[in-house]
Formats: structure tokens, sequence, C-alpha cells
């Protein structure tokens, strides 16, 4: 289904919301930004962590033979050479020649329905760039004369250790950060002696040179992924990859995201260390598109590695007696990408009252702020000082918010856009113990609760 104006209007809407509300910020703002580099603000970075900690308790510790680390940033130069990245890990990059902007021509042909495979060299993306050249126009200045096509490797060069910049063998900031996870494996065999099948979790960052960041949160130069790598017998892969796409699919849903926003999607070219591929893709303004990758890498990593290192990384099987490679598959996502996924989907305009209102319709257990504590007065201190009360006996179990800005129906638009699930008002009665009273967000209906029911009521609802 093709996207339409308002479709794209609703991108604009989003970023509106994202930097008026405090979820995200452009980085280096103050000096003009830096493209595709942004700064998670202070309701962004909760609503981040609470999907870090539900993919974490779901990946790792809900389930036996899963191991966590952090891997360090910072890695020997051979690891990238090993995983194959300092060769093949590229983007197709054309420059406009009359305005030098720079397009990423895979995307490029993408768009006019023309595939290009990742694993064409220069002179045959160049051949297929030439025979569609005429359909390729420059976003900038409409133009069609391009820089013959160059494979632009995305790499993040660092000096570190090299105080001269003259070093031979340039230190990389992490492409992606599943390396540390295969560089760790052997110390995990080692220490926590796991019987495969096992997985090992990570939530790192990676950095890529990217051409043209684009839309928002999607494809960024700096940004966190969360992988896992699950370790299995040769060729003992097709039921666990099919278990893993079910539970993946299963965790986006239970975040609340629309079951007819989510897909999978067989990759038809494949990356250079896939033996299959697959994408769980979300609807985003602009189509569907990847949100998280599912992949059968197969043993390559263990044995690049394995190969370049000199190290034994075979496993002893316990249970067998035998000495085999692990195959690997692997789930990869972006939480940038996730994070915006979940906004989009959560985006909702209604008419409430004699107003139209922006709300964010976010399960309560991921919501920045569960519940919102208001005096019905702000300049009435009886009401001050009891609202303040129970916005102290609640802060410690739930993430809470105290607000007293402005009339109560600002409050309540305010805390709409946050995604404030639940909001308490505190008036004349609750002096009286006639307890307050509880708005929901989605439906504006309010009811009244009293006082020392209030932590059982927003816990039952939190939870489910």
């Amino acid at each position: 289904m093709e996207k339409t104006d308002k479709d794209m209007e609703l991108m604009e809407q989003i970023i509106g919301l994202a930097k008026r509300r405090g979820f995200v910020y452009q980085g280096s703002e103050i000096y003009g930004g830096l493209a595709g580099v942004y700064d998670f603000g202070p309701y962004g970075v909760e609503l981040l962590n609470n999907l870090k900690q539900s993919w974490w308790n779901t990946t790792v510790r809900s389930r036996e033979n899963w191991y966590g680390i952090d891997s360090g940033m910072f890695k020997n130069p051979r690891v990238w050479e090993a995983s194959g990245h300092t060769k093949g890990f590229s983007d197709p990059l054309a420059e406009c020649k009359k305005c030098n902007t720079r397009i990423r021509v895979d995307k490029a042909l993408e768009a006019i329905d023309v595939s290009a495979d990742e694993k064409m060299d220069e002179s045959e993306i160049n051949a297929l760039f030439d025979e569609h050249r005429t359909e390729i126009k420059c976003k900038k200045c409409g133009g069609h004369d391009f820089s013959p096509v160059k494979k632009f490797n995305l790499l993040v060069k660092s000096n570190l250790g090299d105080f001269t910049g003259e070093g031979d063998e340039p230190v990389y900031l992490p492409g992606e950060a599943c390396q540390g996870i295969y560089l760790d494996y052997k110390n995990i065999v080692d220490s926590m002696h796991p019987k495969i099948p096992f997985g090992i979790a990570q939530i790192g960052k990676a950095f890529r040179n990217e051409i043209s960041p684009r839309n928002f949160l999607f494809r960024c130069r700096e940004f966190e992924q969360a992988d896992t790598q699950l370790f299995i017998k040769p060729n003992e892969n097709k039921e666990a990859y099919e278990n893993l796409k079910k539970e993946r699919m299963d965790w986006h849903l239970s975040l609340g995201i629309r079951k007819e926003n989510l897909r999978l999607k067989q990759h038809n070219n494949l990356v250079f260390y896939a033996k299959d591929a697959w994408d769980i893709e979300y609807n985003y303004p602009w189509g569907f598109d990847e949100l998280e990758g599912i992949h059968d890498r197969s043993d390559y990593d263990l044995t690049q590695h394995q190969k370049f290192s000199g190290v034994d990384l075979k496993y002893n099987d316990q249970v067998t007696g035998e000495k085999y490679t692990p195959w690997i598959l692997e789930t990869s996502m972006g939480m940038g990408r996730l994070f915006l996924a979940v906004l989009s989907d959560a985006y909702r305009e209604d008419d409430m009252g004699d107003s139209k209102r922006i709300y964010l319709a976010l399960n309560p257990s991921i919501a920045p702020v569960k519940v919102a504590v208001f005096p019905l007065m702000r300049n009435k201190p009886e009401l001050v000082k009891k609202a303040r009360e129970i916005f102290d006996g609640l802060k410690g179990l739930m993430a809470c918010e105290f607000d007293d800005n402005g009339n109560v129906g600002k409050r309540y638009r305010r805390q709409d856009e946050i995604g404030t699930p639940f909001c308490v008002t505190v008036d004349f009665d609750s002096l009286e113990g006639k307890g307050v009273t509880v708005r929901d967000r989605d439906t504006g209906q309010q009811v009244r609760v009293s006082e020392n029911e209030l932590k059982s009521y927003f816990s039952e609802r939190i939870s489910a």
C-alpha cells in the first residue's frame, strides 16, 4: 500500500512530539547538530530503559542457559579482518556532479524497484547503475549526472593508541555490537560450563559511517544494538530457527505494537555471513522496513575467529563426547528502530471534550511515567500537602511525577503526550477521606479510588 502525504506528515508530528516533550533531541543541536546522532531526553531515556529491561528480562532472566555480557567497545583490529568487515562491510556510493550530494546507490535502485545484490563488486553495480541512471534523480537538485559508484566502507576509524596517526593497523569503533559475543564465547564456555544449546546476549553501541543518515532514529551513525547469539549443534538449526522467529515476534506484540503493523520477511540477497536471514519489519510512516534481523550464521563467525586467532573455539560436548564448532542463530535489533516503532505505533489523535488531543497509547509497562499526581489547585497548601503525601507513597514503587503546572486540563494534555496511563487528582473531598480521582489516559474516564487502595489498583493495571 502506497504511503500518502498524510502518512509522511505523521513522521514530522512524531519528531515534533519527541522534541517538545523531552524524548529525543538532535545531537549537538546548539552547534547546528550532527547528522545521524541523537540524544535521548528525560522521558526518552526512561522509555528506552524500559524497552531494554523488557528485552533483558525476556531474553536472559526468564530463560535457562542464557548469559548476558557487556563487552568492551574497542577490539583488536584483527577482529574486523576476521569478521569480514574490513573488506565486506560497505555501501555503494555515488555523488551528484552538479551539487555534490551523495547517494546510496543500492537504495536509489531499490526506490525504482531494481534490486542490487550486496555481493556485487564495483564494476557490476556500476553497470546496473548506468543502465538505470536516467531513472534516478538527485534528491537535492534533481540532476541525473553522477560520479562512478565506489564501495564505501562503513567502519569508523579511531586513533586509539596511535598518537602520531601513522599506525599501520587502524583501530575501529564497533561496526556491530555482536562481535564481542563471539570473542567472549570461549570465556563463557570455560567459566559457566553451559550445555548446548545456550545463548549469549548483549546490548551494545555500534557506529557506522553512513553515507546518508535518514528517517530520524531509523538510520543513524551512532546507535545501540540488542543482540543474541544462540549456539547450537551443527545442522540442528531448522526447528530452533522457527522457534526463534516466533519468540521474537511474540515479544514485539507483548510491547503493545499492533499485529497488523508487523510482518516477517525473508531476505532474497544474503550478506556474506548468513546462511538464511529474515527480518521482522514494522510499518513505519514511510512503509514496512527492518526492525529486527534474525539470521542463521551457520559456523561462519567462530570458524573465522578460530582461523585468525589460532585459538581452538570448538565445543566439547560433555553429553555425546563430540567436539565441534557450534552453529549460531542470531537476533539483532537496533534500539533506536524499536524506539521509533513504539512511538509511531502509540501515536494517536482524537477529540476529547471540546478540543483535539494528541496522546501516546503506550503499554503501561513501558511508559516513562506510570502515574502523575496533581493537587486540584496549586495555591491551596492543604491540597498540595495531601498530593505530596500520595506522590511520596507511590514514587518508590513505580515511575511517578508530581505535576501542578497550569490547570488540570492542561496537565492532562501534557501527560497524555508523555504517554502517562494514569493521573491522580487530589481535591477537597480527598481531604475528607473520600478518595482521589483516577483518570484513564486512553478513555478519559474517571473513577474514585480510596487512598489505601491506590498501590494495588495501579500495580494490577500496570502489570496487566
